[in-house]
């Protein structure tokens, strides 16, 4: 059973500035999206990292919340929890597809999502996933976020001299040198 293997956990990174992360949760089993947030908040305060929480309705609500949040605040990343437990229909792919993809595409844009949304079969591969004592998935979202956010900060500003040079460096001509 995957549930008991062993599997290697990178160490959480260092940060010389303030880290702020929003995590955007659906309690739409209450229960275990608590024990998804305690996992979450525990791994944010071991790296020091400060975070506000907000709540939304549903799976699919939380990449558009993150995609605002992104667009119109100033965190550096954001934790993304949630439980889809499959049903009798199809609505479970559509939620848990859409819900992914949407969370993948804010991350190819550049947005740091850690993606704590559990697609179970049942309440228990749930409960066990959601529990900080067990799998802790809260707290895996939360640090994948934050290898995310460290990751963006080593390579914030570097250029690789290709195009277009950024307003401000100094180019050289024929001898002599004036700003760009």
């Amino acid at each position: 059973m995957a549930g008991h293997e062993t599997h290697y956990t990178l160490p959480l990174p260092k940060f010389d500035k303030p880290v702020k992360v929003l995590i955007v949760v659906a309690p739409y089993y209450k229960d275990i999206a608590d024990d998804l947030i305690a996992g979450a908040r525990a791994t944010l305060a071991e790296a020091g990292a400060s975070h506000e929480l907000i709540e939304v309705p549903g799976a699919l609500e939380i990449p558009t919340a993150i995609a605002l949040a992104e667009r119109m605040s100033n965190f550096d990343g954001y934790v993304a929890l949630g439980c889809v437990i499959r049903g009798e229909t199809t609505h479970y792919d559509t939620v848990c597809n859409d819900s992914s993809r949407g969370l993948t595409l804010l991350g190819l844009s550049g947005a740091c999502v850690g993606n704590g949304i559990l697609t179970v079969e049942n309440r228990q591969q749930a409960v066990v996933r959601a529990d900080p004592k067990d799998q802790n998935k809260g707290g895996g979202a939360a640090a994948a976020a934050l290898h995310l956010i460290a990751l963006s900060r080593k390579w914030a500003g570097q250029t690789k001299g290709i195009g277009f040079k950024p307003a401000g460096e100094t180019i050289q001509i024929a001898g002599e040198t004036r700003p760009a």
